[in-house]
């Protein structure tokens, strides 16, 4: 048994009620799923977990970055009981509906820029992304797309197409590959032209210039830049410091259009609204879901007004705007203000990045700490000579804070990833770090033994 102020493991997870749930799981649900752990949740209140065996564990994950509030928080299921006695849903692509005007307003107030701009509702940044791409070969009509390598961008057919994180993701799948043309992303642990920042100068920037821009994609036939502003899935990977202002600046010499996919790190997750606010540029797109509406299917793509010159009946959704969702994502935004949980993230989120690195100077197994906000990740490595990502240890120390109840993730090839709600207190955070240093140095002392 372990035990802990927040932590309660009565039974090694997977528990007997959750391992009869696996052998049916494996005969209903599709095997396309990546999933990292045997859990099944009976219960979540704020950051904790409890699974159908009784188990309690400490939520360092938010369902996948979807619960910036937490799990059942009771502002939100009131807002749910609320609006459920009204409506649940009347396809906004057909009808009018006040409860997005409102949502709307306070999106366009906290999104990037004071230019006038304009909202399209979808069900999940998938969509939203196919909307964007849609929507910058409408107004451009240029044929091609940059996007980034290590990139995931969805799992529609032009997000897909513009992913390009693991191979599997489209082996098999038909793309739009001619339209699209993969640049290297600022990954400056593991740089691709093998420099370091900042005596690189940005060569990755005058790379694209010169090798794509003058050459391989001729700046008129170039309509738009997908990126995300960090890459989550891709590994937790953070830009330098002035990364988005300088290739802004290249991009508009060429009238090339730039649109940021938010899914990961938007609504305060990296102590800003959005993440692309700490590079202080304005991009012409913005796609983002998750945590806006606390898990509930709501995304958007929101773009500069002048952009949005399609034809009516070019582009709907049935489901986006779903009333349900957007009466949660109206609490949302004022629940985060109200609680000052932007601020707690750049604090706690502070906190963890300083005592994860000073875990890194103990054990070498620790290649690099990165995080902004409650987004963090550590990444294990082979060795410090070389680099190598090291994903077998990274997943078993990753099993092992789950069998101790922490429940955490992994990104890229051996990123452990750690977004835990950004409602959570510093002895919550304390009790998380206690189990990733006790498994860290577990398997670290294995590999001296070997």
């Amino acid at each position: 048994m372990v035990l802990g102020k927040y932590i309660k493991i009565i039974t090694t997870p997977p528990g007997p009620k959750a391992r009869q749930l696996l052998k049916k799981d494996e005969e209903i649900i599709t095997p396309s799923l990546r999933r990292f752990h045997p859990l099944f949740i009976d219960s979540g209140s704020g950051c904790l977990i409890k699974d159908v065996d009784g188990n309690e564990y400490i939520d360092f994950d938010s369902g996948a970055s979807c619960l910036n509030l937490g799990h059942c928080h009771k502002e939100i299921t009131k807002s749910i009981n609320e609006q459920a006695k009204k409506y649940l849903h009347f396809p906004y692509s057909s009808f009018h509906n006040e409860i997005i005007l409102n949502l709307g307003e306070k999106i366009l107030e906290i999104t990037p820029g004071n230019h006038k701009k304009k909202l399209f509702y979808c069900a999940s940044n998938s969509e939203a992304i196919e909307a964007a791409t849609k929507l910058v070969f409408w107004h451009t009509r240029k044929p091609l797309l940059f996007a980034y390598l290590n990139a995931y961008h969805g799992e529609t057919l032009a997000a897909t197409t513009l992913t390009a994180d693991i191979s599997v993701r489209k082996r098999y799948f038909p793309k739009l590959d001619s339209s699209v043309i993969h640049l290297p992303y600022p990954y400056c642990y593991r740089c691709p032209f093998k420099l370091t920042y900042p005596e690189c100068n940005y060569l990755c920037i005058e790379f694209i210039e010169e090798n794509y821009l003058e050459k391989n994609a001729p700046s008129e036939e170039v309509s738009a830049i997908f990126f995300e502003s960090i890459q989550s899935e891709g590994g937790m990977i953070i830009p330098p410091k002035e990364y988005f202002q300088k290739i802004k600046k290249m991009l508009d010499k060429y009238d090339i259009l730039i649109v940021d996919d938010e899914a990961h790190t938007s609504i305060a997750r990296t102590g800003r609204w959005f993440a692309i606010d700490h590079w202080k540029i304005v991009p012409d797109i913005i796609c983002f879901s998750n945590s806006l509406a606390s898990g509930l299917p709501l995304a958007v793509m929101i773009s500069n007004a002048e952009l949005m010159d399609w034809e009516n009946g070019s582009n709907f959704n049935f489901v986006g705007g779903n009333a349900l969702a957007s009466s949660v994502a109206n609490k949302v935004i004022d629940l985060i203000q109200k609680e000052k949980l932007i601020e707690n993230s750049i604090k706690e989120g502070n906190y963890l990045l300083r005592r994860l690195n000073e875990m890194k100077e103990k054990y070498d197994i620790i290649g690099d700490v990165r995080g902004k906000g409650l987004m963090t990740g550590i990444e294990i490595i082979m060795d410090s000579n070389d680099k190598a990502p090291n994903e077998d240890e990274s997943t078993e120390i990753m099993k092992k804070c789950f069998r101790r109840g922490l429940i955490l993730t992994m990104c890229g090839s051996s990123v452990l990833k750690m977004t835990p709600p950004l409602t959570i207190k510093r002895d919550m955070i304390d009790e998380g770090l206690l189990i990733i240093e006790s498994a860290i140095k577990e398997v670290y002392h294995e590999r001296l033994k070997n």
